[in-house]
């Protein structure tokens, strides 16, 4: 890949074109989870956080200019006051003459100074390639983030559609009672008047009961599904679209040759794995630079202050002076106790284990490009066979009912054909499901996925009834 699609920004812009006529649809919720996932939200967190360290190691290359200022108050003086005795000489008395003052904080001098500097590396190839491998890493984690909204469109149409699943078989699961309700009633008047035996009505009894049983399950289930959808967005959704009955199913468009080429030029992780690769062996070439000369420039500026020391009425320096400094300085690393060597194995062993890495992440890529390929094939083949299983299962039932009215079959043949029904139902609603969740699979092992694979499967929802 030689550059790198953000779904975030793409999504949000596309959003800015389109008006959803409900507030939750499929699209919205994902809206709604791009600001509000806290997986995707620590995601770029951390990304943000390691791109830091490209700008870090950049700054090594780059001039490093500083400032400095002091300002310093000299004092000086003997603890206590020294005195001299002298004798005039024409009347030869003898005084008392302070020679110094005992030391004293009040009496001081003030120097000042401030300086500016310059630092700048000249020739330092472990900065450089330490720079290179870090802008590799941060591309590494941008691809890697770019996965992580995939992933986040994946987790949101999982999360939609499992609860759409859920409706279903709740749906099926109420319906089935209520028919198991209608055959316990049926049952009981047909004993009462001394139609069918008791043994009739315990079965029928008992098919209730168990319908009753997987209803009460299914609801608190179909409960738990919404909250996984709440959990990602952060708000509920009570009252989501349902996918239309004419969702069309198709075959897979392409070999599995072509989706296999597609997923090595496209893939999200095998680029990764890539850059990460690069970024090591980048590493490894700044780990043997460490060894070589490195030169740098540095220039210095000063400007001092300084008061004159006054001693026995004499002063003693003290006026404004500048001092400039530029100097060239080598340096040649000649023995560390080890730590170069040592730094330069592990990085050569780092670049082992990023090859390594890369070729798993090609064979995994293909197993799971393959093995998803044959499920979208498969889901194919299984929605058509599970629609002809209900058209067959339903025949069987209305057959099975009327021989029950008739005489010839019993309760048990119609509670088993209508348990063959309903499990039919579920299973076409399943299946269904199971391939547009298949399906966006397969683009993003492929790497393919984009928020346009949302837009259309959105336009085949439907405000449920």
């Amino acid at each position: 890949m030689t550059y790198l699609i953000k779904p975030r920004f793409l999504l949000l812009a596309i959003g800015l074109t389109c008006s959803p006529t409900h507030a939750n649809d499929l699209f919205d919720i994902l809206q709604l989870a791009l600001e509000n996932d806290p997986v995707l939200q620590q995601a770029e967190a951390s990304y943000r956080a390691n791109r830091e360290t490209m700008i870090q190691t950049r700054s090594a290359l780059l001039p490093n200019l500083g400032a400095s200022a002091s300002t310093t108050r000299l004092t000086s003086g003997p603890p206590s006051n020294i005195y001299d005795e002298i004798t005039n000489p024409v009347t030869g008395e003898t005084s008392r003459v302070l020679l110094q003052r005992e030391h004293s904080f009040s009496r001081g001098v003030n120097n000042h100074n401030w300086g500016i500097s310059l630092n700048q590396s000249l020739l330092n190839l472990s900065n450089w390639y330490n720079l290179q491998g870090a802008i590799a890493a941060d591309r590494a984690a941008a691809v890697q983030l770019a996965a992580q909204e995939q992933e986040l469109i994946v987790r949101v149409t999982v999360a939609y559609f499992d609860v759409l699943r859920a409706r279903d078989t709740l749906e099926v699961n109420i319906q089935e009672e209520e028919a198991a309700q209608r055959s316990l009633e049926q049952a009981s008047q047909r004993e009462a008047v001394g139609l069918v035996p008791i043994t009739d009505v315990y079965d029928a009894q008992a098919a209730y009961d168990l319908a009753r049983n997987i209803t009460i399950l299914q609801t608190d289930f179909l409960r738990s599904q919404y909250e996984v959808l709440e959990a990602i967005t952060g708000q509920a959704h009570p009252e989501i679209d349902v996918l239309r009955d004419d969702f069309p199913i198709l075959e897979v468009d392409g070999s599995l040759a072509e989706w296999e080429d597609q997923a090595m030029k496209n893939s999200l992780a095998l680029t990764a794995a890539e850059f990460n690769l690069q970024a090591s062996r980048r590493a490894l070439q700044a780990r043997k630079s460490d060894r070589l000369p490195t030169i740098g420039a540095t220039g210095r500026f000063d400007y001092f202050v300084t008061q004159p020391i006054v001693s026995q009425g004499i002063q003693i320096g003290g006026g404004a002076s500048e001092r400039s400094q530029l100097s060239l300085n080598l340096s040649i690393p000649i023995y560390s106790g080890g730590t170069l060597r040592s730094r330069q194995r592990a990085a050569q062993y780092n670049v082992m284990a990023a090859e390594e890495s890369l070729e798993l992440t090609r064979r995994q890529l293909t197993q799971n490009i393959r093995n998803a390929y044959r499920r979208v094939a498969t889901d194919v083949l299984v929605i058509d066979q599970r629609q002809q299983s209900i058209t067959s299962a339903q025949s069987s039932l209305e057959a099975t009912e009327l021989g029950a009215e008739v005489g010839t079959r019993n309760i048990v043949e119609v509670l088993r054909a209508r348990e063959i029904l309903y499990r039919a139902l579920r299973a076409y609603a399943d299946a269904r499901y199971n391939y547009v969740i298949d399906s966006l699979l397969l683009k993003q092992a492929a790497g393919i996925l984009t928020p346009q694979d949302v837009i259309e499967l959105n336009a085949w929802l439907q405000e449920g009834e």
